[in-house]
C-alpha cells in the first residue's frame, strides 16, 4: 500500500528510534500530524524506512554502536536529534552515516520535517555553528592524522587508487607494476593492504567498493 500527502506525493517512511519512551513519545507525536511523513509502527515493516530519526542525550561508545547498527541495517538514511553535541561526538555520528542533525532544543516539527525531507533527497542538514565545528574537525583529522600517512578521506592513497583503476581496466599484477615502476610484489602488497583495512573479501571488491564510492 502506498501512502501520499495532500499534494498527492507519495509520504516518506520515518522510523523513530530513541533512548527513552519520553523522548519517544515526543517525536511521535510532533511528527504524526504532518502529512509529508507516515511513521511506522514498531510491529510494522521499519526495514522500509526512508529515514530514521534517532534522539540521542550525546554520542559516546554506546551511542555510536547504535547509529552503526543502524547503517547495517536495510533502514534509509539517519537523521540525529541531540543534546549535548560535543565535537568528538559530532564527528562519529558523521562517520555512522548520520546526514541531519537538529539540537533537541531547536527540535520544532517544522525543523523535524524540513531535515527529514531534505535527508529523503540525499541532502545533508547541520547547524551553522556544528558543521563549522565540524569542518574545523575535519580539517585537523586530515592535517593531524591522515596526511602524514599519505591517505585522504575516501581512506585510500594516491597509490593505491592508482592501482586499482589500472585493476579496474583489465590490468594484471605485471602490467600494473610495469605502468606504475613497482615491483609485482609491491603491487600486491598494495591490494592486500586494501583488502585487510577495508574488510573487503578480494580485488574484486576492493574495485567494485571504489568505484561505488566514486573514487575511481
Amino acid at each position: 500500500m502506498r501512502y501520499h500527502g495532500s499534494n498527492g506525493a507519495e509520504r516518506i517512511r520515518v522510523r523513530l528510534s530513541a533512548q527513552d519512551p519520553i523522548s519517544y513519545a515526543g517525536l511521535a507525536g510532533q511528527l504524526r500530524p504532518c502529512p509529508e511523513l507516515r511513521l511506522l509502527g514498531e510491529q510494522e515493516e521499519t526495514d522500509q524506512a526512508t529515514v530514521v530519526v534517532v534522539a540521542l542525550d550525546r554520542v559516546g561508545e554506546e551511542e555510536v554502536q547504535t547509529l552503526r547498527q543502524l547503517r547495517r541495517g536495510p533502514s534509509g538514511r539517519i537523521v540525529l536529534v541531540g543534546t549535548d553535541l560535543d565535537d568528538a561526538g559530532l564527528v562519529a555520528a558523521v562517520e555512522c552515516g548520520v546526514v541531519g542533525v537538529v539540537r533537541r532544543t531547536e527540535a520544532t516539527a517544522d525543523r523535524l520535517v524540513q531535515t527529514i525531507l531534505a535527508a529523503a533527497r540525499g541532502e545533508g542538514t547541520v547547524p551553522a555553528d556544528l558543521l563549522g565545528r565540524l569542518l574545523e574537525q575535519v580539517g585537523r583529522l586530515q592535517r593531524q592524522v591522515l596526511d602524514p600517512r599519505g591517505l585522504a578521506f575516501s581512506g585510500l592513497s594516491t597509490r593505491e587508487v592508482e592501482v586499482l583503476r589500472l585493476v579496474a581496466a583489465g590490468h594484471d599484477t605485471a602490467e600494473i607494476a610495469e605502468a606504475l615502476s613497482f615491483s609485482e610484489r609491491t603491487v600486491k602488497n598494495v591490494l592486500h593492504e586494501i583488502t585487510t583495512r577495508l574488510q573487503l573479501r578480494n580485488r574484486s571488491h576492493a574495485v567494485a567498493y571504489a568505484m561505488r564510492e566514486g573514487f575511481i
